[in-house]
């Protein structure tokens, strides 16, 4: 008897301890791959990036309400142009021409029809948590840049001619603030598809590669000072940031809940 009773006790000990390592593979199936395990360190990187990254628009945006201008946004906007002949880019012909094309990847309108679309389609998915997440940021990013526009009220840059039309304010630029904070969100759910270290970088990279090009494009047509594109860049950046760390930790607590629920009633 004693035999058998020990031999049931293994036996319930080892149905649990499989049931226990069958909800814990469950809940890091649904957990979204990039983990502070896998990289500690990460998390407080990013957080004395962002808030660097705030300080810096911070300072700038103090400089610009007082009137100061800055010499590097005169020289390099001057750079880009012809001597004597300011209405001229630098470059072969055709690079304008892809300046505009790139300019138009940032386009609101064309930020807000392939957000509107990505979110219908995560809606219809039962994809909610990623819907929320992208319309956050497609939303947030553009209310926050527009309430920017209005308060500081920089003018554009006269210094040259503009190869593209404007109307708004020039601080901080939209193009890159709102292209920033789009496709670093797109290219942070693509990456989460990913296991590879490798994959999750280069998909990154490239999204980044894309907003610098947007960004810089609006400074070669003359359209924005530099430092209207790097706060711009900087607080896109900042946005997508805080809106995947939200979207994540919501995420992973909702995806352990019913791991919680399994082993209470267990």
């Amino acid at each position: 008897m004693a035999g058998t009773a020990k031999t049931k006790a293994k036996g319930q000990l080892g149905a649990a301890a499989r049931d226990l390592g069958r909800l814990e593979s469950e809940a890091e199936r649904h957990a979204p791959p990039l983990t502070t395990r896998a990289a500690r360190w990460l998390w407080p990187v990013l957080l004395l990036a962002g808030l660097s990254a705030l300080g810096f628009v911070g300072l700038l945006a103090d400089e610009i309400e007082h009137g100061h201008a800055f010499r590097l946004d005169e020289r390099i906007l001057l750079a880009l142009r012809r001597p004597g002949e300011l209405g001229t880019p630098i470059g072969p012909a055709w690079m304008t021409q892809s300046a505009i094309d790139l300019s138009a990847l940032g386009g609101f309108t064309l930020q807000w029809l392939l957000g509107g679309a990505t979110v219908g389609y995560l809606v219809l998915a039962r994809r909610r948590a990623e819907a929320a997440w992208l319309a956050a940021s497609v939303l947030g990013a553009s209310v926050l840049n527009a309430a920017m526009k209005e308060v500081l009220k920089r003018p554009r840059p006269e210094l040259v001619p503009h190869l593209a039309k404007v109307s708004n304010a020039s601080f901080p630029s939209g193009h890159a603030m709102i292209s920033a904070a789009v496709y670093l969100t797109l290219a942070a759910m693509l990456a989460e598809s990913h296991r590879r270290a490798s994959g999750r970088a280069y998909i990154m990279a490239a999204a980044g590669a894309l907003v610098v090009l947007i960004g810089s494009s609006r400074v070669y047509l003359g359209v924005h000072w530099p430092s209207d594109v790097l706060a711009g860049w900087c607080l896109g950046a900042v946005w997508a940031l805080a809106v995947f760390a939200a979207n994540r930790a919501l995420r992973r607590r909702v995806a352990h809940q019913p791991v919680l629920a399994e082993m209470a009633k267990a």
